[in-house]
């Protein structure tokens, strides 16, 4: 695994609260995994998942996604594996819960017509609660929905943000692997 090339100062921290982390997606991908928003480190480095403390990329090779545990700074590498990553919403932030539901809902539409053109397999969200409100759903369990996201199906998962001590590893890595038989499963009954 790579390792943080820098780490951001505290003014660097906050200069991100102005900046974005572009999608990385592309046509035709198994999974898009969708974050809540970018956090400061994350928009301070400039890729997906980039707090150390996060245990995404993690968990992600743990379940079977990757090789090897990458690290932020080989996010483009996703891509060749058949997995995309965007947020519900691109406004960074110190914490998600800085978000109003409305903006949370206006990320379902904004998610919903980035899938459309990229028609992925699978859209994953990360975050039970954040789902929840966006979706007007708020007895949605994780797992697979019901519903259908430009196309592809939806998965529920867990934040595996590090400030998110509800899911320890083990289970993140559990849940994480569902999706990924899943995704296996629906790519093998494709015709």
């Amino acid at each position: 695994m790579s390792e943080t090339p820098w780490k951001p100062t505290p003014a660097q921290l906050e200069a991100a609260r102005d900046r974005t982390v572009g999608d990385l997606v592309a046509p035709g991908l198994g999974v898009v995994f969708v974050g809540i928003n970018p956090g400061l480190y994350t928009a301070a480095i400039g890729h997906h998942f980039g707090r150390p403390g996060n245990r995404f990329w993690k968990v992600l090779h743990l379940a079977g996604f990757t090789p090897r545990q990458l690290s932020p700074f080989e996010e483009r590498e996703l891509l060749g594996m058949g997995i995309g990553i965007t947020n519900l919403v691109p406004r960074t932030t110190a914490a998600a819960s800085e978000l109003s539901p409305a903006e949370l809902r206006d990320g379902v539409q904004r998610v919903s017509r980035l899938m459309e053109e990229m028609a992925p397999r699978v859209v994953a969200f990360l975050g039970m609660q954040a789902y929840r409100v966006a979706t007007g759903r708020p007895r949605a369990a994780m797992g697979l929905q019901a519903e259908r996201l430009g196309g592809a199906a939806v998965w529920l998962l867990p934040n595996p943000s590090g400030l998110q001590a509800r899911y320890q590893l083990p289970e993140l890595v559990e849940l994480f692997g569902e999706l990924r038989a899943y995704a296996l499963t629906s790519v093998d009954e494709s015709p």
